[in-house]
């Protein structure tokens, strides 16, 4: 078995590359670098990121004023009647409650736009994989973290990129 082994190797090794050609290749791409290095991922990498950010900023402004509000409940409770208190800690609590739906709600809406955003990205450029495709004879595009080995010419990922800016640029329409 080693010997047929060593002779499908060597074969592999000697014939000519017009041959071996005979196959058509089958490419690879490294998506997540597609959306991290073109400009159109990157300008929705940055409309993103300043989304999350408006939301923690309210998330934090939120957060501040519960935590006066339940600084001022602690404080006044010495001098409150314990009905009172109560009634007021129970509101209290229904107001973070309340507050935290909301909030967890917008933490979900970040989540599908992000999403959305990367599924529209995917979409766009996926024509441009594929015109690379047909121009190399392939039939096949194999997603990078799929592939265990490869040779570095199956790699389009820096051709897509520069063909991606070249033709939709930061993606606005």
């Amino acid at each position: 078995m080693g010997i047929l082994r060593a002779l499908l190797v060597w074969l592999i090794l000697v014939l000519p590359a017009s041959a071996q050609q005979t196959s058509p290749p089958v490419l690879i791409v490294d998506s997540e670098r597609l959306f991290v290095e073109t400009l159109y991922g990157q300008r929705l990498s940055s409309e993103l990121a300043a989304q999350a950010t408006a939301l923690q900023a309210e998330n934090d402004r939120i957060v501040e004023t519960l935590t006066l509000e339940e600084r001022s409940l602690t404080v006044r409770r010495p001098e409150m009647d314990p009905q009172e208190f109560r009634a007021e800690a129970e509101a209290f609590d229904r107001k973070v409650q309340d507050v935290r739906r909301v909030r967890d709600a917008k933490n979900v809406e970040l989540q599908v736009a992000n999403a959305e955003a990367r599924s529209r990205f995917e979409q766009r450029v996926q024509g441009i994989v594929a015109g690379i495709m047909i121009e190399r004879g392939a039939v096949l595009v194999l997603e990078q973290r799929n592939v265990v080995l490869s040779v570095r010419a199956a790699n389009i990922t820096d051709d897509a990129i520069v063909r991606i800016d070249a033709e939709l640029g930061n993606g606005t329409e």
